[in-house]
């Protein structure tokens, strides 16, 4: 089992930390489905030190999702280390994450994120410092490289470990590639092979199966798994079985899916209000609804949706319209307990 610091998972699942959707409402779905590691959406380590309401509520844990690991991101050390101490006291997050991957330039031109891909001693300074200031394990999320000149994974993973981190994640993709292109699992491999901290792959995990190759391809600690649990947690619960007993779970059917979409809809209202959370949720709907037939027809009027009961009632008659024409399957797949 996966296994970092002296926090213990029941499997090899993680979700990865996806702005704008790993949110509590979201996180603990993926926790009801079995997922043994759940990561919430990056926060700003400067906006964490200067107290404001909104990122404060951003580091609100639900018991019911530990364990769970918080990412955080910065480019300055004085304020990133502070950050990590609050996080570590005022939360009761496990693990405190540090980003290194992400690509968008309002975090790079902060020297954060990706942009420490490109110096290793930088890597050494800023982890060093968050682990000596924390008592929770500490950990990175990193990319390959910069670009495909300059891929330094295995000696930014070194120095992740050299500083005391207690996991490195690590996306096969460097930041010039964002999300295109094919992610690189060999420089998983190479990571692995490198550092006795676990490493846990990210990168092109769209199915069970995939999951299985990249643990047996790259001998990884872990799987990450991001886009493909969008409107998807079965995508979570499913790859755990595959993993365990090698049966691949049935896909769910429509009822299902509108279940559970209402449900994170539920959640989402009482974690923010009807207005924001509906808005919000529009997009996660296009998810559920993706590859359901006839889902095109009311995916349109979802965007226009601004209340929690008409979003409702057109779900419901989309259900009730298949039901009629014969395309909903029989029997749905209740994973976990979600409710």
């Amino acid at each position: 089992m996966l296994k970092i610091g002296n926090i213990e998972m029941k499997n090899q699942v993680v979700l990865a930390p996806m702005a704008g959707v790993c949110n509590p409402a979201f996180r603990l779905i993926a926790k009801e489905f079995g997922t043994g590691l759940v990561c919430a959406e990056m926060v700003s380590g400067k906006a964490i030190v200067h107290g404001n309401q909104r990122t404060r509520e951003m580091l609100f844990v639900d018991e019911r999702e530990k364990p769970l690991s918080l990412q955080i991101w910065g480019g300055d050390r004085e304020s990133l280390v502070e950050a990590a101490r609050i996080v570590d006291k005022e939360t009761n997050a496990d693990i405190i994450d540090i980003n290194m991957g992400c690509p968008v330039p309002k975090v790079t031109k902060c020297d954060a994120g990706a942009r420490w891909l490109l110096d290793p001693n930088k890597i050494y300074e800023m982890v060093s410092a968050v682990v000596e200031a924390v008592e929770k394990p500490v950990t990175v999320k990193m990319r390959i490289g910069w670009d495909n000149e300059h891929i330094y994974v295995v000696e930014n993973a070194l120095a992740v470990e050299r500083a005391g981190g207690s996991a490195v994640s690590v996306h096969g993709r460097t930041r010039e590639q964002l999300y295109t292109g094919t992610a690189d699992w060999s420089h998983i491999k190479n990571v692995k092979e490198a550092v006795s901290i676990p490493v846990i792959g990210n990168g092109d995990v769209s199915s069970p199966e995939d999951a299985r190759r990249m643990l047996d391809e790259t001998g990884c600690d872990g799987v990450m798994i991001g886009r493909a649990a969008l409107g998807n947690p079965w995508m979570l619960y499913r790859t755990i079985q595959y993993l365990s007993s090698g049966q691949l779970p049935p896909d769910p059917n429509a009822e299902e899916k509108i279940r559970v979409a209402v449900l994170h809809m539920d959640r989402l209202i009482a974690l923010k209000n009807e207005t924001v959370a509906v808005r919000e949720m529009r997009k996660h709907l296009a998810w559920y609804l993706k590859g359901l037939k006839g889902s095109a027809r009311i995916k349109d009027v979802i965007m226009e949706g601004t209340k929690r009961d008409e979003m409702v009632g057109i779900l419901e008659n989309f259900v009730e319209q298949l039901k009629m024409e014969g395309n909903l399957e029989s029997e749905p797949v209740i994973a976990g307990n979600a409710s």
